[in-house]
């Protein structure tokens, strides 16, 4: 399959950009909705979704090259090319999340609320922004057959660009996809909760995503390694209990305070 969409001469669109991109434009689109909702004030989410885009790609791609760091001392060049991959979404997370906390600092706004309303168009952003990998050959698992991935009601055009590196592979990009469609459905349902605390929904979404990014990267086959140990599998637990002493730590105190889905009679404003 062809990793470019439109080839222009002088710029070439891949794949790859294209998803990304629309993972991005469905997961602000939700995250704009609930802003409206809870009456924060516009101009403030679209400056903080902005920035943290620009510090989420950072944090990604310094991620993977870190990761990489051997090969990209030699190929520095290619730091540049992430149209060719290698953005890693748990330093994406982690800067973007760290900017949207200094700005809700700065602006005086509840951290944790805020958070709240971005994890749930961040996962959605994930299930797509996965498919670009699938039309650049990364995210795969280890070797299959063709056989298996049919009887197992793989999409043939999936099956088709799974043969990589002389062998079919298993589509581990779909697994993740799929697990993160469902945790958006989860994220969702949690969210219409009463007595649902602020933080308590990015909780929930740092431990969902985390078990299943944890045993999928078992059956990956180009994992980041440290010493080794797949370094998902390590952000992964580490995110799991981050995620579970959030979910415990912000249920003390009264059930009918600092609830996500109290009435806000003023907007927001900065």
């Amino acid at each position: 399959m062809n990793r470019i969409a439109l080839d222009l001469g002088f710029i070439q669109i891949y794949w790859y950009s294209i998803f990304i991109f629309l993972g991005i434009l469905a997961g602000l689109l939700v995250i704009y909705k609930e802003i409206k909702k809870k009456n924060i004030d516009q101009n403030f989410f679209f400056n903080m979704c902005f920035y943290a885009i620009i510090f989420g790609f950072i944090g990604a791609r310094l991620y993977y090259v870190v990761f990489n760091l051997d090969y990209y001392l030699k190929q520095p060049l290619e730091i540049l090319e992430i149209w060719n991959g290698g953005l890693a979404i748990h330093g994406g997370i982690l800067f973007a999340c760290l900017f949207i906390l200094f700005y809700c600092h700065k602006y005086k706004q509840k951290p944790a609320k805020i958070l709240d309303i971005f994890v749930v168009g961040l996962i959605l952003g994930q299930a797509i922004g996965r498919w670009g990998n699938f039309f650049n050959q990364e995210a795969f698992g280890q070797i299959t057959s063709r056989a298996a991935l049919l009887a197992a009601k793989v999409p043939t055009f999936i099956v088709n660009n799974m043969y990589i590196q002389g062998a079919y592979r298993q589509p581990t990009f779909l697994y993740e996809s799929i697990w993160d469609l469902l945790g958006f459905i989860a994220l969702l349902l949690v969210r219409r909760y009463k007595y649902l605390k602020n933080g308590q929904l990015t909780a929930v979404y740092l431990m969902w995503y985390s078990v299943g990014r944890f045993i999928i990267e078992g059956f990956r086959a180009d994992s980041l390694l440290l010493y080794n140990f797949k370094v998902a599998q390590i952000v992964s637990v580490i995110l799991f209990i981050v995620g579970l002493i959030m979910f415990i730590a912000k249920k003390r105190g009264s059930r009918f305070t600092n609830l996500y889905n109290e009435e806000n009679k003023d907007e927001v404003r900065f």
